[in-house]
């Protein structure tokens, strides 16, 4: 059974370990085995920094461990994805790994720039659209920043989004549930033998 190692800022919840088992049971559901941060006992180090760095070792670990990974980018604390969970996407597409991902905000990444800026932004002479500050705006229509949606689509994963109610920004589990279906289908696709060029194809027919 292949695993998966469940990435995101849910472990900062007050209710962290309720919100984890019930995404454990969905990854359950669909035929994989979920590895998520937290599982493990960490014991007390003598000094925080180098229980920070047991944790990180750990979670290395487990990525080493796990077959793909389903990160989550919905913003966190600000406009943009938890770095954290960046990280560990990036590592696991460097990996090889299958590779989904997904955002509870409708918003893309250059509408959530739109409003970090006040919508003050022009238009240069180069073309490019700038903030108050000077510095350029991504604007291609992607969840995030651009190296993001590119590792992950590069790798026949998706990034799906979801518009979830204000109090459900980090429990609704839609778009997850859109990114293990993906990957089941990706699993049971390449354990027939079909590759993804046969799909596109036959979606063509």
């Amino acid at each position: 059974m292949k695993k998966l190692y469940i990435a995101g800022p849910e472990v900062f919840l007050p209710n962290a370990r309720e919100q984890m088992d019930r995404k454990a049971a969905l990854v359950r559901h669909y035929g994989f085995e979920p590895v998520c941060p937290g599982d493990l006992d960490i014991p007390q180090q003598k000094t925080r920094k180098a229980f920070g760095l047991a944790i990180s070792r750990v979670n290395e670990g487990m990525m080493n461990d796990a077959d793909g990974i389903i990160a989550n980018l919905t913003p966190f604390r600000g406009e943009w994805a938890d770095v954290g969970t960046v990280f560990e996407l990036g590592y696991m597409c460097a990996s090889g790994k299958m590779v989904a991902a997904y955002s509870n905000a409708a918003e893309d990444h250059y509408q959530r720039l739109l409003r970090y800026y006040d919508n003050e932004i022009t238009e240069g002479a180069d073309g490019y659209k700038r903030g108050p500050d000077g510095l350029s705006l991504e604007d291609f229509d992607m969840a995030d920043n651009l190296m993001l949606d590119g590792g992950v689509e590069r790798r026949g994963g998706i990034v799906a989004t979801h518009n979830a109610a204000r109090d459900e920004l980090y429990t609704d589990l839609t778009a997850f549930e859109a990114c293990l279906k993906h990957l089941a289908e990706q699993r049971d696709n390449k354990d027939q033998g079909r590759r993804p060029e046969d799909l596109d194809a036959s979606n063509d027919d």
